[in-house]
């Protein structure tokens, strides 16, 4: 395919200054594309935002994107990341993640040739990816994200499953889903006073922790279901639960 007649073609499409065989354009009102060729030619590597598009973050995205494309995909070729990224001055990503057409499934009604030859690259956090997504977890995880957010901050990864018994509310999937820290704040909180009640929690490191109610919080590692569960504050709890996502 020939990439820059391709571009050529879709709406106000410029050239992206700052950087070669790159190019910038605007399907509607507030949304804004950029992309660039990759090395070989063979891909359009392509970043999108809504009412946050920055130059200069478009090009430092795509710019880090295109070096260490290979680096990007190694460990997940579904939503691959890849850490050490520069973000330009007023933005705080450290990383730059990038999803596969099954992920992103862009242009897969108007120019469904063009989908298997796309890689949608955004900017990120490190502490957002455990490199172990499947692909229908990676397409979870890439919604969860809100990608075209720039001016968003972190959403760590964190696996959950839980059950209550005072309100009765407990995980509907098979082991812990994918979920976001809100959720797992609102959990333990409504552990208070429901004996037999449990909350798992997972990082980007499959580092667990298990949480019972017992009279009082308790919490114990769970890694190997072999950790000593030790009385520990809601305060603390709570203190503690966002700091192990981040690590």
């Amino acid at each position: 395919m020939n990439f820059r007649e391709t571009v050529a073609g879709f709406r106000d499409a410029a050239e992206l200054d700052g950087l070669d065989n790159a190019w910038r354009w605007s399907p509607a009102p507030g949304i804004d594309f950029a992309g660039a060729l990759s090395d070989d030619g063979r891909r359009l590597i392509q970043t999108s935002s809504r009412d946050s598009y920055r130059d200069d973050l478009a090009v430092a995205t795509l710019r880090f994107a295109r070096e260490r494309e290979e680096e990007l995909f190694a460990r997940n070729p579904h939503l691959g990341s890849a850490a050490g990224f520069a973000a330009p001055d007023g933005a705080h990503f450290d990383a730059v993640a990038g999803a596969a057409p099954a992920v992103h499934r862009f242009y897969h009604v108007e120019l469904p040739e063009l989908t298997p030859l796309v890689r949608v690259v955004f900017p990120a956090y490190v502490c957002e990816f455990s490199g172990d997504e499947t692909l229908e977890e990676s397409i979870t995880r890439y919604r969860m994200l809100q990608v075209t957010r720039w001016e968003r901050g972190p959403v760590p990864f964190l696996k959950m499953r839980f059950a209550n018994t005072r309100t009765l509310g407990r995980s509907t999937n098979e082991g812990r889903g994918l979920t976001d820290l809100a959720v797992l704040e609102r959990e333990l909180q409504l552990m208070d006073d429901a004996p037999g009640s449990f909350v798992e929690f997972e990082n980007r490191h499959a580092h667990v922790w298990r949480v019972e109610w017992h009279g009082a919080w308790y919490i114990a590692e769970w890694d190997t279901q072999e950790g000593t569960p030790r009385q520990i504050s809601l305060d603390a709890l709570l203190a503690f639960a966002p700091s192990c996502l981040t690590e």
